[in-house]
């Protein structure tokens, strides 16, 4: 095994952090507080954009109202709302568009590169202040970290006929998208007074936020705003292959919540409070909105009109743990021949349902297997349209017992988190080669967005993907090696039917 601490970068300085302070933001001063290390500093709940709130509610967001003397950044900011999960403890608040920043800089303008973490949840849940995203271990290794909160559920994914006439499409639904783009363009605008560089930028994220950043590099609105980006089990097509979302379905789900609602125009729903509205609509996530979504995400792609930034993209040997119960041979069957039609029997030939037992180890295998591919093909086409792109597979299991779901063993899905943020702060048994996992997996990380490759002396080779030379993603367990060949009749079933949804649509 490698030495951990040769991994790392290394460019933070183990000087006192220095940072002049207060820092000048467009909209105001700021000051900070010490970070439990004393080469960093942290500023929690910095405001990006105006609260969506009242007439702001469902609208893009608006920028902030410049405030007078110094703003002390010591408290995280409200969470967005949400209906439940293991953030929703914290105080929320539709008022809830604020950022968090971790530097080691000493002093403004040093270009040191930017990562702005988009959180996960489902669209519904999260934020950016959770214990698990505190930046510090980053920015030790000379990376300005920024974790954000954006707006989820209902009151980020929401469409209404109403508001498509009243926006002209410009906010008719992805509200949430919105605020990611705005709080990177405040990154563009402010993260030089932190030490960073806003034009080395790589936006990064797990599970919805890994889908959330697939739509980004999709959408044209973002172009400039960065030059990096990572997904960690998830793309635009979400967590398995289906498609994404139109407006006019998108505007009959908000009919349907008016409806529960007894809400008879827009103007009526903004009056609501906002628990309300989260109990009457889910808010689904990505829709095609001919604005932030001109298109369908996979005809974007496949003309490679995307944004051509650098990728990495995986996803985890035991994703379905997270979300599945044991299913039974009868039921496994029933699912596949309501999913795949006259295509069941080739499914059924890859993931069997001869007894429970293994229609159950079925259905794990096949979740794997489905967001695998997802994230394969995004790094495919984002390589054919001439970006690096990388693909990884992660297997390293953490120790002890699952935390939240009790089901979710193994390596599963989000559990390469708290390794990548070297955040290991859960009451586990941690070991060192826990400690190593985290180290090198932060290093190849650190490494992608200070010059768009994660490759440094010390780690293992990481070969971008190409269709022409290799395929095989780079394996993340107890040492990092090429991953064994995926296998080619489960890539074809999924490629196919892939190819059979897009033709629906």
């Amino acid at each position: 095994m490698f030495k951990l601490m040769l991994l790392l970068l290394g460019t933070a300085s183990l000087a006192s952090a220095a940072l002049p302070e207060p820092v000048k933001l467009d909209s105001g001063l700021v000051t900070g507080v010490p970070g439990k290390s004393a080469t960093v500093r942290v500023f929690k709940g910095i405001p990006y954009a105006a609260p969506p709130i009242g007439e702001l509610r469902w609208r893009a967001p608006q920028p902030v109202a410049p405030w007078a003397g110094v703003r002390k950044a010591e408290q995280f900011g409200p969470i967005c709302m949400q209906a439940g999960g293991p953030s929703a403890a914290a105080q929320m608040s539709e008022d809830c568009l604020y950022l968090n920043v971790f530097s080691a800089a000493n002093r403004a303008g040093e270009h040191r590169p930017v990562m702005v973490w988009l959180h996960p949840g489902g669209y519904t849940s999260g934020s950016g202040s959770q214990p698990a995203y505190d930046g510090e271990s980053f920015a030790r290794q000379g990376v300005v970290i920024v974790t954000i909160n954006y707006r989820l559920g209902a009151l980020g994914f929401f469409s209404h006929p109403e508001l498509t006439q009243e926006s002209d499409r410009r906010w008719a639904a992805n509200q949430g998208f919105m605020d990611q783009a705005a709080a990177l363009d405040w990154v563009q605008r402010n993260i030089a007074g932190f030490g960073g560089d806003p034009r080395n930028v790589t936006v990064f994220g797990n599970s919805a936020g890994a889908t959330s950043i697939s739509n980004l590099v999709a959408s044209p609105r973002t172009r400039g705003l960065f030059q990096r980006a990572i997904s960690e089990s998830g793309a635009w097509l979400g967590l398995s292959i289906g498609p994404v979302r139109k407006l006019a379905e998108a505007e009959e789900a908000g009919l349907k919540a008016a409806e529960t609602l007894q809400a008879g125009s827009l103007a009526e729903l903004r009056a609501r409070p906002a628990e309300e509205i989260l109990r009457a609509a889910r808010g689904a996530g990505p829709v095609i909105d001919g604005y932030f979504l001109p298109k369908d995400p996979a005809d974007i792609y496949a003309r490679g009109q995307q944004n051509k930034v650098s990728i990495i993209a995986g996803s985890n040997k035991d994703e379905g743990t997270f979300f599945l119960q044991p299913t039974t041979a009868a039921a496994w069957r029933e699912r596949a021949e309501h999913r795949f039609g006259d295509r069941a029997g080739d499914y059924l030939q890859l993931y069997p349902a001869t007894s429970d037992d293994v229609a159950t180890q079925s259905e794990y295998d096949a979740f794997r297997d489905e967001l695998a591919w997802v994230d394969r093909n995004y790094v495919r086409l984002q390589a054919r349209a001439g970006a690096k792109a990388y693909l990884y597979f992660f297997t390293h299991e953490p120790p002890g017992p699952p935390l939240w779901p009790a089901r979710a063993s193994g390596a599963t899905h989000g559990s390469e988190a708290q390794f990548l943020w070297n955040n290991l702060i859960a009451n586990r048994p941690w070991r060192d080669g826990d400690r190593e996992v985290a180290n090198y997996m932060q290093a190849y990380w650190v490494n992608f967005a200070t010059r768009g490759d994660p490759n440094a002396p010390g780690l293992p080779k990481w070969v971008p993907y190409d269709e022409r030379k290799t395929t095989r993603a780079l394996q993340l367990g107890e040492v990092a090696e090429p991953a064994p060949a995926p296998d080619a009749a489960k890539l074809a079933f999924y490629q196919s039917w892939y190819d059979t949804i897009q033709k629906q649509q």
